[in-house]
């Protein structure tokens, strides 16, 4: 198995299964008390240049967790505010610091960053892929059903940046899965096809415009809001094209009877799921978002080699 210290995650298909796995098991290890690594004197740096909760105080808490220091670069506070070259600013941070997550709009900018450095970088969100995200939903399915192999995850909504992470990690780990959203709202075909290459046949994409169909049987059932973020324009011309696609309890009792919800949160109750789904007993939520903390600490403890 590959070691992942030094590494970039700018996207899960940095990854391999093995990998992949081993980043799961970590987090499992870590959140039970089985293994505590530390990184002592260790500094991460974030740049968010989207607003952000769960993913800026969960990266925070992780490294804490870990014995080690956060910065938090402010673009406002800093002179990537004021327009300093991505590359001049990367080759600053990297004298600096240890491991850096960046939050921010094109997938191209952490490229760029991780051209200019020899430190770890962390995707925490661009436009194209969240694959944090995606490494805290897949511990969840993990802890519910032992094993996400041979399991089928159900996206519903918009083909996002979410929905792109899912369809990677979940070939990873030879988890089904179905993106069940409008037509012309598809996730980029380049992704399903680098899925495919990745499961080698351990899992199967389906992409649908029928939610019905889609949910029939799965496992878990995830959506996400129906404008991302800087989308907040387009919302209210969304909702009548996107209400077939919301999750509510006629779509869950389609779904396995133990089938679990999640959510990447912040949520439009009412929106894209209904309020007595994400406060109902298959709603895995609030799990979910305290494994962003347990699977960001993994990752952190990998790539700065301390497991």
């Amino acid at each position: 198995m590959a070691a992942l210290k030094g590494r970039n995650l700018l996207t899960l298909a940095d990854l391999t299964a093995d990998e992949m796995t081993r980043l799961l098991t970590t987090a499992a290890q870590i959140k039970s008390g089985e293994i505590n690594p530390q990184c002592p004197q260790k500094i991460l740096g974030l740049v968010f240049k989207k607003a952000s909760t769960r993913t800026r105080v969960s990266f925070t808490a992780a490294m804490y967790k870990l014995g080690g220091q956060v910065i938090d670069l402010n673009a406002n506070l800093t002179q990537i505010g004021r327009g300093e070259p991505t590359a001049d600013t990367a080759r600053v941070l990297n004298r600096y610091l240890d491991v850096l997550a960046i939050r921010t709009y094109e997938q191209a900018e952490v490229e760029e960053f991780a051209q200019h450095t020899n430190i770890p970088i962390i995707n925490a969100l661009t436009d194209l892929e969240h694959p944090c995200q995606i490494l805290a939903d897949l511990l969840t399915v993990q802890e519910e059903f032992g094993s996400c192999k041979g399991l089928t995850m159900t996206y519903l909504g918009d083909g996002n940046n979410v929905a792109h992470s899912l369809i990677l990690g979940c070939a990873l780990m030879g988890m089904n899965v179905r993106i069940a959203t409008p037509k012309g709202y598809e996730p980029d075909s380049a992704i399903v096809k680098k899925a495919e290459q990745l499961s080698g046949g351990s899992s199967e994409v389906v992409i649908t415009t029928d939610a019905k169909s889609a949910v029939q049987g799965a496992h878990a059932l995830y959506t996400d809001v129906w404008a991302s973020m800087g989308q907040e324009d387009l919302a209210a011309k969304r909702i009548p094209i996107f209400e077939p696609y919301q999750i509510n309890r006629e779509l869950l009792t389609l779904a396995d009877p133990k089938a679990i919800v999640l959510h990447c949160l912040p949520a439009h109750r009412g929106e894209e799921i209904t309020e007595e789904v994400m406060e109902g007993p298959q709603s895995r939520i609030w799990d979910e978002v305290e494994n962003r903390m347990h699977a960001q600490q993994a990752l952190l403890a990998e790539v700065l080699g301390a497991v």
